[in-house]
């Protein structure tokens, strides 16, 4: 038995950069977010249903969709006018993800982690408003978690992301408060109260703690950590279904792992 993620993509921002960058490129944007709002293991999307997601005029997406098609990043469905990734975005995955040596580096450390706790242990990347996974280890159990590479969790109220805001720089962290704010005003209250609960309860414990907060059946913790050379901030989470990961064993026995594993990995690329 498996735990099954919320369906659907998580949200990725806006589209359009600030309006006095004169260096942003609205259409390569636009064409990138088409490519991110094909959620893990879904099938065909019309292009209206981009469109939807996309918040962009059909007529645009129709533009794009081709575009892509044509250099092989989409797939058309014969006979029909939708689409799936295509091939030529895979191997452009692979080739981003093969570059990350990181991944080869945590590796090891993750799968004991995973072994000792019983549970999935991930290594996280920022994907605007998410976290996207870039390697995943898991114990061999009956009951565990149904994320892997590529899946991608809210930076908001997962404990990976938690992580990530407890230590980007105060200007990333304050425009994050800002566009999760306009994307989602009514949650807003709410999201605001976890964030900054979050940043204390890094300060007291040193990680980042969801439980219940993404999902009500989930607990993790997340530490965020600096790789060097040139990759971005990165986070390491353990989590796993509450019947079997409690809040307890989770702060005094996974938690000295954790950042202990996270402190070997910071600055492990150099400069």
């Amino acid at each position: 038995m498996r735990l099954r993620k919320a369906p659907g993509p998580a949200p990725t921002g806006h589209a359009n950069g600030p309006d006095d960058d004169r260096h942003f490129v609205t259409a390569l944007a636009r064409g990138l977010d088409v490519l991110a709002c094909f959620g893990r293991g879904e099938g065909a999307l019309g292009n209206s249903e981009i469109a939807a997601r996309c918040k962009l005029p059909p007529s645009t997406v129709s533009r794009i969709t081709h575009t892509l098609t044509v250099l092989g990043y989409l797939h058309q469905v014969p006979g029909r006018i939708s689409y799936r990734r295509g091939t030529a975005l895979l191997a452009l995955s692979a080739k981003a993800l093969a570059g990350l040596d990181i991944r080869q580096l945590a590796q090891p450390g993750m799968q004991d982690l995973a072994t000792f706790s019983q549970a999935s242990v991930a290594l996280g990347v920022r994907d605007r408003l998410s976290m996207r996974y870039i390697g995943c280890c898991r114990a061999d159990v009956a009951i565990a978690l149904n994320m892997d590479t590529g899946s991608r969790v809210p930076i908001s109220r997962s404990a990976m992301g938690r992580a990530y805001i407890a230590l980007c720089s105060r200007d990333e962290r304050e425009a994050l408060m800002e566009d999760i704010h306009s994307i989602d005003e009514a949650a807003w209250p709410k999201l605001k109260a976890g964030i900054e609960q979050a940043l204390l309860d890094y300060d007291q414990y040193g990680c980042a703690l969801s439980f219940g907060d993404w999902q009500p059946t989930v607990n993790a913790i997340a530490v965020a950590f600096d790789p060097g050379g040139g990759l971005p901030i990165m986070s390491i989470n353990c989590g796993a279904p509450t019947v079997i990961l409690e809040r307890d064993f989770l702060l005094q026995e996974v938690r000295p792992k954790l950042r202990a594993l996270a402190s070997s990995l910071t600055g492990i690329l150099g400069s």
